[in-house]
């Protein structure tokens, strides 16, 4: 077991069986349009929610790339439309839409259906990719909590609720991509209210994937899980920002999430420039362990557990040179 706050300094025995390094993914390395996913192809239809900017703009150009028909939603009207033109660049008049939604608004998710499909009559990769992020505390900030779930949580839900029906009835397989967050896996204390709403994205994307699995139809849902990425959201809104070195951009982490998708993952967590694979899952294993181990709430920056946590990681890391 991962190292306990009595137990032995041993390397865990339980630790996870680690994939091959992946230090960046960069777009002149990929080949998407070989062997992809049966629902990826030309002539599908995407539609992709918070698509203004960040990984849902470089999602939408992507999937725009390998030729499908592209829907775009999202609040920013004005921004919405700049990624609109650059979709039609590519795509042509007659397969991109734009359409203003903001969905924690269930009558604005129900008119982009209805809007999606009056238009093409389908929706093959579904991207669940609005998100906000705005400082939150545990007992202050009441209105970042409730703007917080009702766009990262309550969108999805609606979302969901308003599109799964008819992807399921399609006569041609779908899939479901729901953006979350390994802050909503690990915790890291600074912002509660994201963490609960990301924490609650993987619950609801995993509870999707049984629900699908146990009716007929062919939809599939995947976690996508964006490593430090550099967006908006990630800078504070400022766009002019430079990228970090440590972070990956938008159209990395889209391309590793569709190369995963192509497989068939569920769980896709991705990596970064600053952080290797390996590091990301000793850091899950560590905070699935302060359960099972008995530890105080995430122990990992408890002060009497934080050189514990440096030297199991020193140590798993060791024994894979």
């Amino acid at each position: 077991m991962v190292m306990s706050n009595s137990a032995s300094r041993n390397v865990s025995p339980h630790r996870p069986h680690f994939n091959s390094l992946v230090s960046s993914y960069r777009p002149e390395d990929a080949s998407l349009d070989n062997d992809m996913h049966p629902v990826i192809h030309a002539g599908r239809v995407a539609l992709i929610t918070g698509a203004a900017s960040g990984i849902g703009h470089a999602a939408a150009l992507e999937l725009a790339k390998l030729g499908l028909k592209v829907a775009i939603a999202d609040v920013d009207e004005t921004k919405l439309n700049a990624v609109g033109k650059e979709l039609l660049a590519i795509l042509g008049e007659g397969n991109v839409l734009v359409v203003p939604t903001d969905v924690s608004n269930i009558d604005q998710v129900v008119a982009l259906k209805d809007t999606v499909y009056d238009a093409w009559g389908e929706v093959a990769v579904l991207m669940n990719n609005a998100g906000i992020m705005i400082p939150s505390a545990s007992w202050k900030e009441l209105d970042a909590w409730k703007k917080i779930f009702d766009v990262n949580v309550m969108g999805l839900v609606n979302v969901q609720q308003t599109f799964v029906a008819p992807m399921r009835h399609q006569e041609n397989p779908a899939m479901i991509i729901n953006t979350g967050s390994k802050q909503g896996i690990t915790n890291p204390p600074g912002n509660p209210a994201y963490n609960a709403s990301k924490a609650a994205v993987k619950s609801l994307t995993e509870g999707l994937a049984w629900e699908l699995r146990q009716g007929t139809g062919d939809v599939t849902a995947h976690l996508f899980v964006p490593g430090w990425t550099h967006t908006g959201i990630t800078t504070s809104g400022n766009s002019l920002a430079p990228k970090p070195p440590g972070a990956w951009s938008a159209q990395e982490t889209v391309l590793f999430m569709l190369d995963r998708v192509r497989f068939g993952e569920f769980y896709i967590l991705c990596p970064d420039n600053e952080t290797r694979p390996e590091i990301d899952h000793l850091r899950i294993m560590w905070n699935a362990a302060d359960v099972t181990e008995g530890r105080p709430a995430l122990s990992r920056w408890h002060p009497n557990y934080k050189s514990l946590y440096e030297e199991y990681v020193r140590e798993n890391m060791a024994s894979l040179d």
